[in-house]
């Protein structure tokens, strides 16, 4: 037997492909952040570079915002069995619930897309991060030597 079958055994409702899937997306796009310090700000790419770094975020939007979510939905469908006709809100809660009383009907189905806007939402705040970390990591060096630059981000030179 596979470790996943085992450790659904001791740990119940554990997807292994969900949180392998999250956890490397994570990581991938974290992995940029001391490549781009180890890089000089302005150096040309060559054109090796470019496509390699073309195909990782590719790879990484793909992972991001296809295969976490479908994990996930799985998970819920199958797993947990998160179905329509499972009623969390609604008047046909059981009869001591005090969500009986609301005036529309929620399903497990809606917390279920509920989670999916959610890991949407973090995978997109975390892209978004580190696209304006790798926009701003050569302004704080050029701030701490004191350098004048112009509205535009270029250094001034003086004439004379």
């Amino acid at each position: 037997m596979s470790a996943a079958i085992y450790a659904h055994y001791f740990i119940p409702g554990l997807n292994v492909a969900f949180l392998f899937s999250f956890a490397a997306t994570v990581l991938m796009t974290l992995a940029i952040i001391p490549l781009a310090k180890r890089r000089p700000i302005g150096t040309p790419l060559a054109w090796g570079e470019a496509m390699f770094g073309a195909v990782y975020g590719f790879f990484v939007m793909f992972l991001a915002y296809g295969v976490v979510p479908h994990q996930w939905l799985t998970h819920a469908d199958n797993e947990l069995q998160w179905r329509a006709d499972r009623i969390v809100v609604g008047p046909t809660v059981g009869p001591r619930h005090l969500l009986k009383y609301l005036p529309f009907t929620m399903t497990r189905v809606v917390f279920r897309d509920l989670v999916v806007v959610g890991i949407y939402a973090v995978l997109f705040g975390l892209n978004v991060y580190v696209w304006v970390w790798w926009q701003k990591r050569g302004k704080a060096a050029a701030k701490a030597t004191g350098e004048l630059t112009s509205s535009y981000g270029r250094p001034l030179v003086r004439r004379g």
